[in-house]
């Protein structure tokens, strides 16, 4: 059973969302929030698997929030996934960069909701292609001098080639075929680059390409 919290001003996009998710025989809310300070409560009284989380709330607002929430060391395991009015939010990058593992707009189609919701406690990145794409120019343009780069001498030449492929946004299978391996075997040293460095996910994977100099402005093939 996959546990689902919700955390949204709004009553009426909490009832919708809880109407189709309790609807599900895999999935069951736990809980409901109106704010970030009671959704972080929450969150740590009850860790659910996911949490649907608001980026505009009082008192707390879901960027701040989710910042609390993925720096905490006894909630390694809670998926946060954004809820925004437009995909192109101006908090979206942040929110990726604090630890969400993606993205949904409020008025995505319920079977695209149900997906994400899955993919998230599967530990993949809700992020479409086009998604990772802009996610990396974004970063790209707010990009300065590389860090040092010191957590890359945890992985080895070929760890360092697929990270560099999924930092210019390429999927499990575009990996496989750029280097002629099959997609498990591709899936496989994503999943290992990601234990290596501590990243939470894909998401964050992207942005540590970057952050370490591993990929570059610009190589957006």
């Amino acid at each position: 059973m996959i546990r689902v919290l919700l955390a949204d001003d709004q009553s009426l996009v909490r009832a919708g969302f809880r109407a189709l998710l309790d609807a599900q025989a895999d999935i069951e809310v736990v809980a409901e929030a109106a704010d970030g300070e009671e959704a972080v409560r929450s969150i740590r009284a009850l860790r659910p698997d996911v949490v649907l989380m608001d980026i505009r709330m009082p008192l707390l607002d879901g960027l701040a929030a989710t910042r609390r929430i993925t720096g905490d060391p006894g909630l390694t395991d809670v998926r946060v996934v954004m809820l925004t009015t437009f995909e192109l939010d101006e908090y979206v990058f942040e929110a990726i960069r604090s630890g969400a593992s993606g993205f949904l707009v409020k008025d995505t189609e319920p079977e695209e909701l149900l997906r994400a919701v899955r993919a998230v406690v599967n530990g993949d990145a809700l992020l479409s292609p086009g998604v990772t794409r802009r996610l990396i120019a974004e970063f790209a343009a707010r990009s300065k001098e590389p860090a040092a780069a010191g957590g890359l001498d945890r992985l080895t030449e070929r760890e360092r080639e697929v990270m560099a492929l999924v930092g210019i946004g390429l999927s499990n299978e575009e990996i496989a075929r750029r280097l002629v391996v099959s997609p498990l075997t591709a899936k496989t040293h994503v999943s290992r680059t990601m234990v290596k460095l501590g990243a939470r996910d894909r998401a964050q994977l992207v942005v540590l390409a970057y952050e370490l100099g591993l990929v570059r402005p610009g190589w957006l093939g």
